[in-house]
């Protein structure tokens, strides 16, 4: 269910680019939290995927520590 990707596909035959086998695209959300530890800043980031940055029925998701 990517209508953007599925476009993209098409698009990428119609300009003569036709073995591109699959197209998928991605959202990135950086999330930076202060003063909290990482356990509560992965519970505050889940919690902000929950309610607000994801529908778990069309969405895959993925949080995790920025590496440093």
């Amino acid at each position: 269910m990517d209508a953007e990707a599925e476009s993209i596909e098409k698009s990428l035959a119609l300009l003569g680019i036709p073995s591109v086998r699959h197209v998928t695209t991605a959202r990135i959300y950086d999330l930076e939290f202060t003063d909290v530890s990482e356990a509560e800043a992965r519970r505050l980031a889940d919690r902000a995927v929950e309610r607000l940055l994801a529908n778990p029925v069309i969405h895959r998701v993925s949080v995790h520590p920025r590496s440093t």
